[in-house]
C-alpha cells in the first residue's frame, strides 16, 4: 500500500517512519525543497525530529506530482497553512485523507476536516488525534490515540493501517470532538505554561486542567460534540500530556510569556509551529458568536493579544462571581 504524508514536521515525520516501519510503501512532501533537500543528506530532521534517523526507503519529496494517485494521503500541515497548502497539493491528493492536523482556522473558525472538504471536496476522511509526543512515538514509547469518521468501516481501516504493538489507535464516530479536543487543549496548555512560568504548583496546574477542561467541553457540545469524547484520548488526554510535558511547544510559549518576554519575539526564536497560539483567537471569537462562557480561553487570548499582565489575567480569574461547579 503507498502513504502519502503531506508535511515534513516532528508529526508527519514520525508518522512517515511509523507507516514505514509497519512495511508501507511511504512519500513525506515537504513545502520547501531547500528543506527536503537537508533531509535527503543528512537522513534527519534536525529542525522538527532531531536525532531520529529518517529511514533511507522513504522518499523525501517537494514535488507534489511525483505522488501517486492511488496513495493515501495523510494530512499534517498546521492548521493557519491549511488551506493555501491544500490549494497547492490538491491534484496529488487521493481518494482516501487522514488529517492529522490540530487547530481551527482563524478566518472561518472551521474545524480541519471542514477546511479539507472545502478544499477537496468529497473524501473519504478521517482524523487522528490523541497524547502524542513526536519523539516519543518515534522512540516508540507506548502511545494511544483515536481515529475518528462519520464512516465507520474507514475509521477502522484506519485503525488497522496505523496500529502497531506500540502505537495502539482506538475508533470514535465524533469527529467534531476529537478535533475540537486536539485544538482548544493547545489554549489551556498556553495557560498552563503561563502558570509554570509564575512559580506557581500542582495545586494551580490541576485547577487549570479541570476548568479548561470544562471550557473544552462547554464549546465542543455546543458545537455538537459528543461530551464523553472530550473525557477520552482525544481530550482529556492530549490536554493533561500538552499541560504537563517539558516538551510542549504551548506550554512552553506561556511560561516564555509569564517571563515577560514578547509573543513575537518568542515566535520569532523557534521554527516550530505553536497551534494554540492562533487556536486562541479561533476559540475565543467562537465563544463569542456562540454565547459560551470560556474564561480562561478569554484571558489567554487578552494576554496574548490584548497586552493583559498574566498577574492581573489570573487575579480576574481567580476574583468572578462566584458559583456553582457545573461539568
Amino acid at each position: 500500500m503507498e502513504i502519502a504524508v503531506f508535511g515534513d514536521g516532528g508529526w508527519g515525520t514520525t508518522i512517515a517512519i511509523l507507516l514505514f516501519r509497519k512495511g508501507y510503501d511511504v512519500t513525506l512532501w515537504g513545502a520547501f525543497p531547500e528543506y527536503v533537500d537537508v533531509l535527503r543528506k543528512k537522513g534527519l530532521n534536525p529542525k522538527f525530529l532531531p536525532g531520529i534517523e529518517i529511514p533511507r526507503g522513504i522518499r523525501l519529496i517537494s514535488d507534489a506530482r511525483e505522488i501517486s494517485k492511488n496513495a493515501m494521503s495523510v494530512i499534517a500541515v498546521p492548521s493557519q497553512y491549511l488551506r493555501s497548502t491544500l490549494g497547492r497539493i490538491k491534484p496529488a491528493v487521493g481518494r482516501e485523507v487522514v488529517s492529522l492536523t490540530k487547530g481551527i482556522e482563524n478566518e472561518t473558525l472551521l474545524r480541519p476536516s471542514e477546511v479539507i472538504s472545502e478544499v477537496l471536496g468529497p473524501k473519504m476522511l478521517a482524523v487522528l488525534s490523541g497524547p502524542t509526543i513526536s519523539f516519543e512515538v518515534a522512540r516508540n514509547s507506548p502511545t494511544t490515540v483515536v481515529a475518528a469518521s462519520a464512516d465507520n468501516e474507514f475509521a477502522r481501516k484506519i485503525q488497522d493501517i496505523f496500529i502497531t504493538e506500540e502505537f495502539r489507535v482506538y475508533v470514535s464516530a465524533d469527529m467534531t470532538g476529537v478535533e475540537l479536543g486536539g485544538a482548544l487543549k493547545n489554549v489551556i496548555a498556553v495557560a498552563s505554561g503561563i502558570s509554570d512560568g509564575m512559580g506557581f504548583g500542582v495545586n494551580t496546574k490541576a485547577a487549570i486542567l479541570t476548568r479548561g477542561l470544562v471550557e473544552i467541553i462547554r464549546l465542543g457540545t455546543k458545537l455538537g460534540a459528543e461530551k464523553d469524547t472530550f473525557f477520552g484520548l482525544s481530550g482529556l488526554g492530549d490536554l493533561a500530556t500538552t499541560c504537563m510535558s517539558q516538551h510542549s511547544r504551548n506550554r512552553w510559549l506561556g511560561a516564555e510569556i509569564a517571563k515577560g518576554k514578547n509573543l513575537k519575539d518568542i515566535l520569532a526564536s523557534t521554527d516550530m509551529t505553536i497551534e494554540g497560539v492562533t487556536t486562541a483567537k479561533s476559540a475565543y471569537d467562537l465563544s463569542k458568536k456562540l454565547g459560551v462562557e470560556m474564561p480562561i480561553t478569554q484571558k489567554i487570548y487578552e494576554v496574548l493579544y490584548g497586552g493583559t499582565e498574566p498577574k492581573k489575567a489570573v487575579r480576574e480569574l481567580m476574583t468572578r462571581s462566584l458559583k456553582a461547579e457545573v461539568i
